[in-house]
């Protein structure tokens, strides 16, 4: 075997232990104490953090550990067998055979599977979270598929691209020993971490191995966020280095005229040491005592009240989904206070605001409308009743007098369409005797090759290619197939009736599985598929074989998929197509055979764009199906252009584009269908709450305009007072017309027209006004409405749409979606939703939240949201000030020791006093506070927009804290310096009190800021207390030499027994705090916002219903579209002229 051109796997770099590195301490100070000190300090906080890392990273250390020691099948050339080798040793090049419910060692190309159609399923859940089975074949033109494969046998030549982590997508070629080369395509790869379900045995070779696998190269952990509040934080602590900066250079300085001025120089000080000298020595004593300042530890704290504040989301029974059985996920850790400070939310429609289980609801064929209206109730997909007209034309086909001949031309659009829908999808089948094996006995009723056995006849005549004259190459018909259609009883069957023959339909999308059970309510039943054919029962005419020729996968680009086939009854290649109506109607041409046919298509897409139209206005997802007979010159034509793309490695996703671009042209619509899609309970509630809570809504989807409105309008986004401002702009020159005009207006009444306009702009205009020299103009049309959709959006657009919010108007964004397309918004708003549904788990993986209802968001942002922003803002502020007002005392105490760097107490006090003695309140305070009741957030949510202005942290607030903690300092230094002034206390009788009056105020201080205490606050501030008092007094007690030259030995123990030091904390304590309650009771009870809930709802319910009642009159109103500007002679300027004239109306 010729060698694979493939970069070889190099040696695994390995990352050191980051506690491995060494590291020198370099210090220049003459005293160790404080050295030691720092230390303590230092490795007492890190260590918290360093556990709290590991916690989180040891459950994936031992699973990576786990997974490399797996056994797995690998073929040794030298003894030309199979043996068994651990995950490590794989390496690009070696073959591999695995079993079922094997999982797969390393990215492999499959060039065996015991399955006989060359197929083998595979399960993802390990790597994207997706449960339901992969289909993927046997790269083509392979021999031996008879028997396993000998890869001493197998001979050629493997290109592929680069490794790269692009789950889907994989470009690559097979060049046999003759030249001939096979394309490789993303179906025939076995990723890694995948497991192999319901095939015996598979072989591939390895292609990527190791840290080059897709799925290590998405394996790349937790996208890091920083939130606002974090951002805001670190400023702040830039500004405690510069206080301490500052108090550092106040000591060094003073502590240098201090000695100046001294005639002899004191004691332990050599005249050699200039005053400078000693001044440069003091700054730095000064930096390690007063490191405090410096919040280290509060970045701790913040991570453990982040854990606690995501336990209680976590175990939020109100997010609980008992039909899923899920909760709500917490992917990311370090912005939970984001959720508290949303501003613009960025939605998906489908599957977000939507159930996204799709029933099928109306179809029209030919021209002719089918309502379905009995499915108006249906909640399953494969609930259908059929329509009785169409059931009546399809009964003629299991007539025994019935021929070909005699069919009609709208009979054969009928089949058409049902063939379309049974067979223009990906769907895997299942027997529910046997989940997930796949049904498909191909060779049942034909040839041993499994293809029907044609004789050369004459091609039918028509675009369609016509039936009549082919009836001697039909199999013989089963009169019985389509028993089961006709109506009896006045009831009509449905596909959703558990039977013997029930099939499974696993889908990659809803809309996928509503159209093969509706096809199949009408007897056009897929029942198997392979590589290369699918396993089709059409009413009366028994199963077919069709052969599968190629098929045209979805893109956002094309906004289709088509198969080609080898069509079982004519034996002409077809190709099917279904896409957005968008698209298929500017593809479907008028046939040029006879006029009857051209005016029967026109009349067609007449109808059918009237039934589109209507199936729009109710909120329906519509469909166009259509299809397309290729000459066989025709499609040997394409086949080499198709062949060529297939087997080209680079650029080939442009060649397929561009094959796949002139094989769609020229349709022939054969109709369309409409699918319910219902909206989730409490949408509406939860939409028009977020809107009262100051949050802009913005719905981004790819469904048609008028399906969009109606959903928005449902939903309440829309309401029957706004003015609808549509932008359906064909050009760049109509788009820039349309901010010209609305320019005007807008600008004079900025703040009017907020609340009465809503924006509708389609996917051509949106690209227009994505361009560099528009968007600013989009962006300020857009805030001037209450609402925006954009309709026909691509991912892409979604994610542009709202990078562009978040970067240009400097705003909390949040991003919900629920499936593969929604992922690239998601990750570049600030908050990324997924909601686990219908569509996979792609959105779930890249999310930092995960829901399982939009609903749960409400109370997500009103409730959790405003609690986790306001507890942290306060902690962090609390922890600020804690730590300026304790190290303010031992800067106060600097100006009455020459500003020698000395404490007024022992080393382990000053290191516990931080550490131990007030860092637990803090964090009950962050994770259990609440200035508001759940109940009260969720009647209320104009409460929400405290967070959205960051009143809780603000630089100003900040300050005020500083001062306040400066005044206490003040306080809580100078009374017991003034109660103790001539008296003989040493150093640490002098402290004693000074540290007992910091406790007390610095917990009191908390109670007084604490909204709601409960039993466990009282248990921890007091044990707090407790806890110092009994450290002191132990301390004093048994300590002779713990803190040299001071001797601590009996002086808390004399403190604590005199009743002059609870007299001075106490007044301390008092005088100390009244600023501090004057301010709370002012703000709670002079001004009482939340003291009484009820009459606050009162109050804002009559706010709300009073502004409800004020009309605000529009300066652009859009009716029948005409464009109507109060007071505006609207002219086009000359400056626009040069882009020509509009193409179509710019406002509807």
């Amino acid at each position: 075997m010729d060698s694979l051109k493939q970069p070889v796997l190099g040696p695994s770099s390995r990352q050191k232990d980051p506690l491995g590195r060494k590291r020198t301490v370099v210090s220049s100070l003459t005293k160790d104490e404080e050295l030691k000190e720092v230390l303590k300090s230092y490795t007492l906080n890190f260590v918290p953090s360093f556990i709290l890392q590991q916690h989180f990273n040891h459950r994936g250390f031992f699973n990576a550990v786990s997974i490399r020691f797996i056994l797995w099948s690998f073929y040794h050339r030298k003894h030309q067998t199979y043996v068994d080798q651990h995950w490590q040793e794989v390496r690009v090049g070696d073959f591999v055979r695995l079993s079922c419910n094997e999982i797969i060692p390393a990215d492999m190309l499959l060039l065996y599977s015991s399955d006989p159609h060359g197929v083998c399923y595979i399960e993802t859940a390990n790597l994207d979270g997706e449960t339901n089975l992969k289909q993927r074949e046997v790269v083509r033109d392979l021999p031996q598929q008879c028997s396993e494969l000998t890869p001493e046998n197998f001979h050629g030549r493997i290109e592929c691209e680069n490794p790269n982590n692009d789950l889907s997508r994989f470009r690559g070629y097979v060049e046999h020993p003759s030249k001939v080369r096979v394309g490789l395509h993303n179906n025939n790869l076995l990723l890694r971490s995948c497991t192999v379900r319901n095939t015996e045995t598979v072989i591939g070779i390895v292609v990527y191995a190791g840290h080059e696998t897709k799925a290590m190269m998405n394996n790349s952990g937790p996208r890091y966020k920083r939130s606002k509040l974090e951002r805001r934080l670190n400023v702040d602590v830039l500004w405690s280095v510069v206080l301490l900066v500052i108090m550092c250079l106040t000591t060094a300085i003073g502590h240098g005229l201090w000695l100046s001025n001294l005639k002899e120089a004191p004691f332990l000080i050599t005249d050699s040491v200039s005053p400078a000298l000693a001044g440069f020595y003091l700054f730095w004593t000064m930096i390690i005592v007063l490191q405090v300042l410096i919040p280290i530890s509060l970045y701790v704290s913040v991570e453990v009240v982040k854990l606690g504040q995501i336990f209680f989301i976590q175990n939020d029974k109100d997010f609980y989904n008992e039909n899923l059985d899920s909760r709500i996920q917490c992917r990311a850790l370090n912005i939970t206070e984001d959720l508290g400070q949303i501003q613009y939310l960025f939605s998906d429609k489908t599957g977000t605001l939507t159930e996204n289980k799709m029933v099928f609801r109306r179809c029209t064929i030919a021209g002719v409308e089918y309502p379905h209206e009995e499915n108006g109730e249906k909640s399953n997909e494969k609930h259908v009743a059929p329509d009785r007209l169409l059931v009546q034309k399809l009964n003629c086909l299991s007539s025994p007098l019935f021929l070909l001949r005699d069919a009609s031309m709208e009979l054969t659009y009928i089949v058409d369409f049902f063939m379309a829908l049974a067979i223009c999808n990906t769907v895997v089948v299942s027997s529910p005797n046997q989940p997930r094996h796949v049904v498909c006995n191909i060779n049942a009723g034909h040839g041993e090759d499994g293809d029907q056995e044609y004789q050369d006849e004459e091609e039918g005549s028509g675009e369609l290619g016509s039936w009549k004259g082919i009836e001697d190459n039909m199999v013989p018909l089963n009169v019985g197939d389509m028993s089961r259609l006709e109506i009896s009883n006045g009831e009509q069957g449905s596909a959703g009736e558990p039977g013997a023959d029930e099939l499974i339909y696993e889908a990659e999308s809803p809309d996928e599985a509503a159209l093969v059970h509706a096809a199949r309510a009408y007897g056009c039943t897929l029942r198997g598929r392979s590589v290369e054919h699918l396993l089709v029962e059409l009413p009366g005419m028994g199963s077919l074989a069709v052969r599968l020729l190629h098929i045209l996968p979805f893109d956002s680009t094309r906004k289709r998929m088509s198969v080609v086939v080898r069509h079982p009854l004519t034996n002409q290649v077809v190709v099917y197509t279904k896409g957005a109506d968008s698209v298929i109607m500017d593809l479907a041409e008028s046939p040029k055979s006879a006029e009857r046919s051209d005016s029967m298509q026109g009349h067609i897409r007449k109808q059918t764009q009237k039934h589109l139209d209507d199936y729009a206005r109710e909120g329906l997802r519509t469909l166009c199906i259509a299809k397309k007979v290729l000459e066989e010159e025709e499609y040997e034509v394409w086949l080499k252009h198709q062949v060529f793309a297939e087997t080209s490695i680079e650029n080939r996703e442009e060649l397929l584009m561009e094959s796949a671009l002139r094989l769609e042209t020229n349709i022939t619509l054969l109709g369309a269908t409409g699918i319910v899609d219902r909206l989730q309970e409490e949408v509406p509630e939860t939409i028009e709450a977020l809107q009262k809570a100051g949050v802009k809504v913005w719905v981004l989807t790819g469904d048609k305009q008028e399906t969009a409105i109606n959903i928005a309008c449902a939903c309440r986004l829309l309401r029957s007072t706004d003015h609808l401002l549509t932008a359906n702009c064909g050009s760049k020159v109509d788009v820039i017309l349309l901010f010209y005009i609305t320019s005007s207006p807008f600008k004079f009444h900025a703040t009017d027209v907020t609340s009465g306009f809503a924006m509708v702009v389609d996917g051509c205009t949106l690209d227009f006004a994505l361009q560099d020299d528009l968007k600013d103009n989009f962006l300020e049309l857009s805030q001037h409405c209450r609402a925006v959709i954009c309709c026909r959006s691509t991912p892409l657009q979604k994610s542009q749409v709202v990078r562009l919010v978040r970067d240009k108007l400097r705003v909390m964004t949040l991003a919900i979606g629920d499936g593969a397309n929604d992922v690239s918004m998601i990750q570049v708003a600030d908050v990324g939703v997924g909601i686990s549904g219908q569509e996979g788990m792609q959105a779930v993986m890249s999310s930092d939240f995960a829901i399982s209802r939009f609903k749960h968001l409400r109370k997500l942002l009103l409730v959790h949201g405003h609690w986790c922003y306001s507890r942290l803002a306060n902690m962090i502020l609390y922890f600020f000030y804690k730590n300026v007002m304790y190290v303010n005392l031992l800067f106060w105490y600097q100006f009455f020791c020459g500003f020698s760097g000395n404490v007024m107490t022992n080393s382990w006090v000053l290191i516990f006093f931080n550490l131990l003695f007030t860092s637990a309140p803090p964090l009950l305070y962050g994770i259990l506070d609440k200035d508001v009741s759940a109940d009260t957030l969720m009647k209320l949510p104009e409460l929400y927009k405290s967070g959205q202005n960051s009143k809780a942290y603000l630089p100003s607030t900040f300050w005020l804290t500083m001062l306040d903690a400066l005044y206490q300092s003040l306080v809580c230094f100078f009374i017991p310096y003034f109660a103790l002034n001539g008296s003989d206390a040493d150093l640490l009788s002098f402290g004693s009190p000074i540290n007992a009056s910091a406790l007390l105020i610095i917990l009191l201080h908390q109670v007084i800021e604490s909204h709601s205490l409960t039993w466990l606050h009282a248990v921890v501030l007091v044990g707090s207390a407790l806890f110092y008092f009994s450290f002191t007094l132990v301390f004093s007690m048994v300590c002779v030499t713990c803190s040299p030259p001071s001797n601590p030995l009996g002086v808390d123990k004399l403190q604590m027994s005199e009743m002059h030091f609870y007299g001075v904390c106490a007044l301390t304590t008092v005088l100390a705090l009244i600023p501090r309650y004057v301010n709370k009771h002012t703000h709670t009870v002079m001004l009482p916002i939340f003291k009484d809930n009820q009459y606050y709802c009162k109050r804002m319910q009559r706010w709300n219903q009073t502004q409800a009642q004020t009309n605000v009159k529009s300066l652009i109103t859009v009716e029948h579209s005409d464009i109507m500007i109060p007071n505006c002679d609207f002219r086009l300027p000359e400056e626009l002229k040069e882009f020509g004239t509009p193409s179509s109306p710019v406002l509807s």
